[in-house]
């Protein structure tokens, strides 16, 4: 899979070690920044991002800041997004099989590199189960 990914300042460090264990997983990994601990605004991260799945560069999105909010918010501007704040596996695992979720949102404020890590990984590993839930996916979009 390829997954687009992007952090502030504040999700700097679980974006990096979160791209390298994409990578040993065998993933593509398109790195929109940022690229260091200086302190930047999420929204320029978080639209590249959307961007990326949205034309369909990326297959998912990972986007990381503070309490992820401002992340979600911005991506969720993108029609055909749904970005989803997740911040346990189970909240992972329901944005993918009940909101056919695309990008996922980690709060790196509340969440460890571990925690974060199982996160991404069951968002990734969990598929959208349709169904009765299509139906209101559908209705998500203005």
């Amino acid at each position: 899979m390829t997954i687009a990914a992007g952090s502030d300042h504040a999700g700097f460090e679980h974006k990096e070690l979160l791209k390298k264990w994409l990578e040993r997983k065998g993933h593509t990994v398109v790195d929109f920044g940022t690229n260091s601990f200086d302190s930047t605004d999420y929204p320029d991260y978080a639209h590249p991002v959307a961007d990326a799945v949205e034309k369909h560069q990326a297959d998912f999105g990972l986007l990381i800041c503070g309490s992820a909010n401002g992340m979600a918010i911005t991506a969720n501007k993108h029609q055909g997004i749904r970005a989803a704040l997740c911040w346990n596996e189970e909240v992972a695992a329901l944005a993918r099989q009940h909101n056919n979720a695309n990008i996922v949102c980690i709060p790196a404020r509340f969440t460890t590199s571990v925690q974060a890590e199982k996160i991404l990984e069951k968002f990734l590993s969990s598929s959208f189960e349709g169904g009765r839930h299509e139906r209101r996916v559908e209705k998500i979009s203005c």
